[in-house]
């Protein structure tokens, strides 16, 4: 049992804040998380939480991810280019304004920080690659998502309900992701050698620092959240769907480039995946009275990490045959 939790931890945590923040009769909890909330409190922690993933990584392992160029452009599709392409097909079906807002956002994100590189070396691939998809992802979406998010509210008829200044967000996603992170590069490149005891410490501190970031975004939407169980339930769903169809064009892809075991899963699993930090400082600052959509944000990631949890069971055992 604690073997497990140790494990889960984070997904416990997640579950836990989540339960913990709508389910207070007192409300405390949540005012706390809107008070936060306030004082900018998410944009300082998004601060910490890349500043501390830049300092995490390794630069030789960057460069050596640079040798894959055809894993790398096909990431580099499925991220920027599918994702939301399928999310604009989506948007062809009765959906409310808040969903379809979160899913966007979710459609829009770059790849995860930490969780895909740790699968993919799980599941038997290539970490070295992954890490430098995820670096290379996170700093491009400084502009990608200044472009693409404008583009599917247009293309969906939904700039009548929202309105977005394209120049304050790169402003703010380069404050919150490529300061942070080059800030964290640099500092690792000049200190040289680290304590991996430090380390251990600096990845927990960055996963609390995202549960706290997750605890703000669903105080602010706990009076949307009260009234639209039903709606999780089919928002659940949604995002399901959507994460399946961004893995089996992974699998699509790297079969139809000829890439085998070792090369083809960072590529499946840094294609599907979205990093959510991001996604709910941007719902909380731009759609804060889009409550649905931080729903959206929240459960695709939480899908997408028992989803891909399964995957990779299932992929590190056949590599093992």
């Amino acid at each position: 049992m604690m073997q497990t939790l140790k494990k889960y931890w984070f997904l416990a945590g997640l579950g836990l804040v989540f339960a913990c923040t709508v389910f207070d009769p007192t409300d405390a909890i949540a005012d706390a998380g809107r008070w936060v909330r306030s004082v900018h409190g998410p944009d300082m922690i998004i601060f910490l939480v890349f500043l501390i993933q830049g300092f995490l990584l390794n630069p030789d392992q960057i460069r050596d991810g640079l040798t894959d160029g055809k894993a790398t452009l096909a990431a580099f599709v499925l991220i920027f280019v599918m994702a939301p392409l399928y999310a604009a097909a989506v948007s062809v079906f009765p959906i409310s304004t808040g969903v379809l807002i979160g899913l966007f956002l979710v459609a829009v994100m770059p790849t995860t920080m930490s969780t895909g590189i740790v699968m993919t070396n799980a599941a038997g691939g290539n970490p070295a690659h992954a890490l430098f998809v995820s670096v290379t992802t996170n700093a491009m979406a400084t502009f990608t998502i200044a472009v693409t998010l404008p583009l599917l509210l247009l293309a969906t008829g939904k700039t009548a309900a929202v309105q977005l200044d394209s120049w304050a967000m790169i402003l703010k996603i380069a404050w919150a992701v490529l300061l942070p992170l080059t800030a964290g590069i640099a500092a690792k490149a000049a200190i040289k050698t680290t304590n991996p005891f430090i380390l251990r410490w600096l990845s927990l501190a960055s996963q609390i620092l995202i549960l706290v970031i997750v605890w703000i975004g669903v105080a602010q939407a706990k009076p949307v959240l009260m009234g639209a169980w039903l709606s999780a339930l089919q928002i659940a769903l949604l995002v399901l769907v959507f994460h399946l169809i961004m893995l089996a064009s992974g699998f699509g892809a790297s079969r139809m480039l000829s890439m085998g075991r070792g090369r083809r899963e960072s590529v499946i699993l840094m294609g599907a995946q979205k990093t959510l930090p991001l996604s709910i400082i941007l719902q909380v600052d731009l759609f804060p009275e889009y409550g649905q959509a931080l729903i959206v944000c929240v459960l695709h990631h939480l899908i997408s990490l028992f989803v891909d949890g399964f995957l990779v069971g299932r992929m590190g055992r056949s590599r093992g045959r």
